[in-house]
């Protein structure tokens, strides 16, 4: 991080730069061997193309010479006299620097020096404040060249440059949504699932309709020549076919699990009093995304450094060309694990801070006087104690999350040179296997957390001991326990769906000129963060509360000597969990013993 802030120049990625070495808009600092660099181009903001209509990329640059204006001409000049009266009224240089105004008509050298007649109108772009021409012909040539001769990081940087507004409001309104999600599931009744569980299923089908709308739109349109269109619409075909996919499945398993909801309100309201011991657990959130948002930022602006770090060096003519460093333009991959790792250690912190609070509110005897700032308490303990258990539980999620972005990485890549349907099959099954194990990670993880929680052990014994607690008490809560966790999964899913619902609508309407489908990846997968950072307090909780449950079975049986810790609306409530296991496991036999008696026999 320190060394691509240092070697790296976001300036001229956001302001773009001339051909000497002058970032536009900034007072620069002079290059050995150019002597037209050094300027101060304070009140030249804008990128202009001596030639626009034949812009050319060789060896990694453009043929034509560029300059910094104050303004870019709106109008076509067709002459010399047109130019020189454009510098005159505006104060916006057309020709090189070396060359006065007044010069403009009397030079010999007028013609290489100046821009190639007629210069086209333009206008400025969000798009590095780039002079880019309007004319039909010219805008599509010079689009093209762009574009497509730049290499797929900076177009992707430009993606999320010229897109940042909009990745910026999304990102304010997933943390709306997961806020209103979270006060739901604080205040949640039977009426409120039935309306979360009919915004899910309408939210689901909305955006499936509008991805392939938007990819029919794609299909039909005559005019998606450059790269830029036709990768947003390979990857608009991607989203729609995931997304319908999800969609299926997940409406599946709303209706065969549309039964339980009674009773996750129930358990939602247990969880709800464990909150209401430590109501400042609701607040917890947003630390964990004020904290998020500050890495996210300072983790783009290391990207946008790594994709300009590159050193000055004098060519002929004067001109300045930027030799990027080819290792650290490729240290993307380690900085892509140091996205994944410190986000799932924030994220890890959390669990681990809420999973402590809950630990000391239920194991405290007495319930109608609970314990001081529990929450500190857990904080205190996690920041003395317990920093390596969250440090190699996110390093687990991220050993397993790496390979999954490998084996994507090498899918795309197989369906691209269109290898064997064998090989992209094989690729797809690993995929899907590394994202069972990360979810079933993510779980273990929790639980390993909770332990450490309880018995102050290390991450490895504390796995261990909730590996047995579980599988031995799993037949009282595994079930219900899995449906609540799915219901705050559908409220992550919600809050997703139209973050992307709204990224989609923002981004189609600069389709050209940008990569989207990255920042709109960006946009869901922070979207997602944020949502679980929110609602994941429901989900620890929740699950602190059963491995508690389970602790305190094994250690206690219920008389006077050995009183459980949990109070009796839990208990009630486990019993009745107990009484409909036991009513479906008798149904169970009975179905059994019928089948049975009705056996045929030989005559």
């Amino acid at each position: 991080m320190g060394y691509s802030v240092t070697a790296g120049a976001t300036g001229r990625l956001l302001f773009g730069y001339d051909s000497f070495g002058n970032v536009c808009g900034k007072k620069n600092s002079p290059v050995e061997g150019a002597p037209l660099s050094g300027q101060d181009m304070t009140l030249k903001k804008y990128v202009f193309f001596m030639n626009s209509c034949n812009l050319e990329v060789k060896d990694v640059r453009f043929s034509s010479t560029i300059l910094c204006v104050s303004s870019c001409p709106e109008e076509q000049l067709n002459t010399l006299e047109e130019v020189q009266l454009f510098a005159n009224t505006t104060g916006s240089f057309l020709c090189v620097y070396s060359l006065n105004s007044f010069n403009y008509t009397q030079n010999p050298n007028a013609d290489s020096l100046c821009p190639r007649l007629p210069v086209p109108p333009s206008k400025s772009f969000p798009l590095f404040n780039r002079c880019i021409p309007q004319t039909p012909e010219c805008y599509s040539l010079f689009a093209s060249v762009l574009i497509n001769d730049v290499d797929a990081l900076h177009r992707i940087l430009s993606g999320i440059m010229s897109g940042r507004d909009t990745i910026l409001g999304l990102c304010v309104l997933a943390f709306a949504l997961s806020l209103a999600m979270m006060f739901t599931f604080r205040f949640i009744t039977t009426l409120l699932v039935h309306i979360f569980i009919a915004l899910i299923v309408l939210g689901l089908l909305f955006v499936c309709g509008v991805l392939w709308w938007l990819y029919y739109d794609y299909t039909n349109d005559l005019s998606t020549e450059l790269d830029t269109e036709r990768e947003n619409m390979k990857c608009l075909l991607g989203f729609a076919v995931v997304s319908t996919v999800i969609t299926a499945v997940l409406l599946v398993l709303i209706f065969v699990l549309r039964k339980r909801i009674k009773l996750t309100v129930e358990l939602l309201r247990v969880t709800n009093k464990a909150i209401s011991n430590s109501p400042f657990l609701l607040f917890q959130p947003l630390w964990t995304f004020t904290i998020l948002i500050f890495f996210w930022v300072s983790w783009v602006a290391v990207l946008l450094s790594l994709g300009t770090a590159g050193a000055a060096q004098v060519i002929e003519g004067g001109q300045v060309e930027y030799k990027p460093l080819s290792g650290i333009r490729y240290m993307w991959w380690y900085h892509l694990i140091g996205l994944i790792w410190t986000s799932e250690f924030i994220l890890a912190c959390q669990q681990m801070t809420i999973a402590g609070a809950v630990v000391t509110c239920y194991f405290n005897r007495n319930k109608n006087d609970p314990p001081d700032r529990p929450i500190l308490s857990s904080l205190s303990i996690l920041f003395c104690y317990h920093q390596g258990t969250v440090v190699k539980g996110s390093f687990l999620i991220t050993v397993v999350r790496m390979p999954r972005a490998v084996l994507m990485y090498i899918y795309n890549t197989l369906k691209e040179k269109q290898h064997g349907a064998w090989s992209s099959c094989v690729s797809r099954c690993c995929y899907c296997c590394f994202r069972c194990l990360d979810k079933c990670l993510c779980h273990f993880n929790q639980n390993a957390y909770t332990t450490t929680a309880i018995n102050g052990t290390d991450f490895c014994t504390s796995a261990k001991d909730a590996l047995k607690l579980l599988s031995k008490n799993s037949s009282h809560f595994i079930s219900v326990n899995c449906f609540g966790d799915f219901v705050i999964f559908l409220g992550k899913v919600l809050v997703v769906c139209f973050t992307v619902f709204g990224g989609l609508m923002a981004f189609n309407y600069h389709r050209v000129l940008q990569v989207w489908a990255i920042p709109l990846l960006l946009v869901a997968f922070f979207a997602y963060l944020v949502a679980h950072s929110f609602l994941s307090m429901f989900e620890t909780v929740l699950d602190a509360l059963f491995l508690c449950f389970a602790v305190d079975l094994e250690t206690n049986d219920g008389t006077s000597e050995k009183p459980y810790f949990m109070d009796q609306e839990f208990l009630s409530f486990i019993k009745r969990i107990n009484k409909l296991n036991n009513a479906r496991a008798q149904r169970d036999k009975n179905s059994l013993t019928n089948e049975e008696g009705t056996e045929l026999r030989p005559l």
